[in-house]
């Protein structure tokens, strides 16, 4: 059987590297006291306990664990509806229609999206749904026919640039439902969805009084804790340019989250051009600031907005914004290797041999 990769893993906590055969089943234990799904946001996920414990009672947690991520990835989902959920999927498909009744877990994380827009100025928007949308159906077209890959046309994006307005989502919250007034609208939350789902489920950990667990949600790490010995785990931000396969820095963390943005997770190639999928709100192209960008801080839904906000700025308009946060470390890797950190970030860093 083949080794299954995780495409989508912007990091590596040391010592947690799992070898995968390319098992159909939705859940897969592995030794010791770890678990492995294969069905939430179109990634791998992994769950690791290093406190020790009996193992009937961790998976007890894990499946519900894996409940909180299986909820959040079917209200997320914006390709597929299911059934009895009303989700992203089905508001899209009524863009322009009527209210319609939804969970509060979904209005909470609406508003919490909302929120994000305005703290970075419009970077974080889930209302670029109808740019994002042609983006993805040609990088999906290019990996099955590379020989005629394109990009979308300028006309084909300004378009769609005019429907991407926070202003479209109509959010009530007294009688929970949710409107996208404008028929050619759409959310796409890949920028906080993930993110946003692993912290509900470290929280619900959290709320068992539990330490030294470890989530991997498709490279989204978040840690609850320390190790049992008070010490943290060793964590590897990959080097963008060389695809991922080496590390720029090793880190060391403990209670907190860790998420990169980087061209190197989902991109394709036109005429020799790799164009990756952080699209800039401004040029609506990929943008070309950095080649990644990693966020340390402990919400692993805002690390997962900041990674594509700040990606799509310059480091001077990230920076301002960052030190104005409590609580947040970034390091950027521009295009040519530099590395760019705030002063907290270099605390962490942890030299190799």
């Amino acid at each position: 059987m083949k080794i299954l990769k995780s495409l989508s893993c912007l990091s590596l906590i040391w010592g947690l590297l799992v070898f995968m055969t390319g098992c159909p089943q939705s859940a897969v234990k592995t030794e010791p006291l770890g678990m492995v799904y294969y069905t939430y946001f179109d990634t791998v996920s992994y769950i690791y306990n290093y406190a020790g414990g009996d193992s009937e009672e961790f998976e007890e947690i894990c499946s519900e664990t894996a409940k909180i991520l299986e909820e959040y990835h079917n209200l997320f989902d914006i390709y597929y509806e299911h059934s009895g959920v009303t989700n992203l999927r089905t508001i899209n498909l009524n863009a322009g229609g009527e209210p319609m009744k939804v969970d509060q877990k979904l209005i909470d994380f609406l508003l919490y999206a909302k929120e994000l827009y305005a703290l970075t100025g419009g970077e974080m928007n889930v209302m670029m749904g109808a740019v994002l949308r042609p983006w993805h159906d040609c990088r999906q077209a290019a990996s099955s026919d590379p020989a005629n890959a394109s990009i979308p046309s300028t006309e084909v994006l300004e378009e769609a640039s005019k429907h991407t307005s926070i202003d479209l989502l109509e959010i009530d919250e007294k009688n929970l439902t949710v409107r996208i007034s404008d028929p050619a609208a759409s959310l796409d939350v890949g920028a906080l969805g993930k993110g946003y789902a692993t912290e509900k489920a470290a929280q619900y950990l959290e709320s068992l009084g539990l330490s030294s667990y470890v989530l991997n949600i498709g490279g989204n790490i978040r840690i609850i804790g320390t190790k049992p010995d008070g010490s943290g785990w060793l964590t590897g931000i990959k080097n963008p340019l060389d695809r991922g396969e080496t590390y720029a820095e090793y880190i060391t963390l403990t209670d907190t989250s860790c998420v990169t943005s980087g061209i190197y997770e989902r991109f394709y190639t036109v005429g020799g051009v790799q164009y990756h999928h952080i699209i800039d709100k401004d040029t609506l192209m990929p943008s070309k600031h950095f080649s990644s960008v990693s966020i340390i801080t402990k919400d692993s839904g805002l690390a997962d907005a900041l990674s594509t906000a700040l990606f799509t700025v310059s480091y001077e308009e990230g920076r301002a914004l960052v030190d104005s946060l409590d609580g947040v470390e970034v390091l950027w890797i521009t295009p040519d290797g530099e590395k760019l950190m705030t002063e907290g970030f270099k605390l962490l860093i942890t030299e190799q041999d």
